[in-house]
């Protein structure tokens, strides 16, 4: 459900760094941190400017720019636990009003997402009082790829969402891809600003259950699997796990995105009882790969025919998904022209 916050003057004044007290990474910044007694690792994140700018560009309907607003946050969560240079990329593919969103994100540190859905099926939703995350995305799969680079490999899982929340489909992957006790919370809401100009904002919290003893982390088996019912936390003496998913059941969505909390005072609510260690973080920022020659090498490998059907008005114009610019051609420049 879309939340609208509003943000005062003095909320924003009362959030400026005062003598004693430590920086924040603030928004676009994912902190990695750690909790110690618990075994738990994991990330979190307030996205804010580069949220809204992505968002806005586009002027998605509030429903899918919902939508998109989580898959850049889950985006993001993932993609900067990456150690290596390469990508993360997000995409759904189904048959409901937004039938694919697609948040690519190149390490170390740049995002870029869109989103494609269709205005009746959307406009039926709405009218119908319908547009539940579940509702919109339909059924189909949603794809999590790791890409590093060229003459390596890419891994892909897929998992397959019917009625599903992008929430509920990423705890899902981290079940059967990875097989570590993972929970997610996430949040999207406009902040009115003073004066009245919106800004779309998004959080997400990341938790998982690292234990140096590999078998504390075994989580129940799947439904339709072998039958075994053993899993993290079901040892009376080990409760850890559950404590974490009992902590994260707390977090009001107000909380993941406020900017008066941030990242590092939502983490300190949580685990204060605990400790909990912050790690430096990583700015995330808007950034398209597109370029003039790489859209060039494309139209070179079009055959004469497509350079043809994609010339209108002796110019061949392509605009890019992501950050919508625009590039021109000449189509005499292709040597397939006949």
């Amino acid at each position: 459900m879309l939340e609208t916050t509003i943000l005062t003057e003095h909320a924003m004044t009362e959030h400026e760094i005062k003598l004693g007290e430590f920086g924040h990474a603030g928004d676009d910044h994912v902190v990695p941190f750690e909790v110690g007694p618990l075994d738990v690792r994991g990330r979190a994140v307030q996205l804010g400017p580069m949220l809204d700018a992505i968002l806005s560009r586009h002027d998605y309907p509030e429903p899918v720019a919902q939508l998109l607003a989580e898959a850049c946050v889950v985006t993001v969560l993932l993609g900067t636990s990456l150690k290596f240079e390469g990508k993360f990329i997000l995409q759904t593919r189904t048959d409901g009003p937004v039938d694919m969103l697609v948040a690519d994100f190149s390490t170390p540190n740049a995002l870029r997402a869109y989103a494609r859905f269709d205005a009746g099926k959307l406009a039926a939703a709405t009218a119908a009082g319908d547009v539940k995350a579940e509702t919109l995305l339909g059924s189909g799969v949603l794809a999590l790829t790791i890409d590093q680079g060229a003459y390596t490999q890419r891994y892909q899982g897929i998992v397959q969402l019917d009625n599903t929340s992008l929430e509920e489909a990423a705890r899902t992957y981290f079940r059967q891809s990875e097989q570590i006790p993972t929970d997610l919370k996430l949040a999207v809401a406009k902040l009115v600003l003073p004066g009245g100009r919106q800004q779309w904002r998004a959080g997400g919290l990341l938790a998982q259950f690292l234990p140096e003893a590999p078998e504390r982390m075994r989580l129940a088996d799947l439904h339709g699997g072998d039958g075994d019912t053993t899993g993290a936390g079901q040892d009376p003496t080990d409760n850890s796990w559950q404590e974490l998913l009992a902590l994260l059941a707390t977090v009001e969505p107000a909380e993941l995105i406020d900017p008066t909390v941030g990242t590092e005072r939502l983490l300190y609510r949580l685990f204060h009882e605990h400790g909990v260690r912050v790690f430096d973080d990583i700015h995330v920022a808007e950034q398209c790969s597109c370029s003039q020659d790489k859209v060039r090498n494309i139209l070179s490998g079009f055959s004469a025919e497509e350079i043809k059907d994609s010339t209108e008005d002796g110019h061949i114009r392509v605009a890019c998904e992501f950050c919508s610019k625009s590039y021109e051609f000449n189509p005499a420049d292709f040597a397939t022209v006949e």
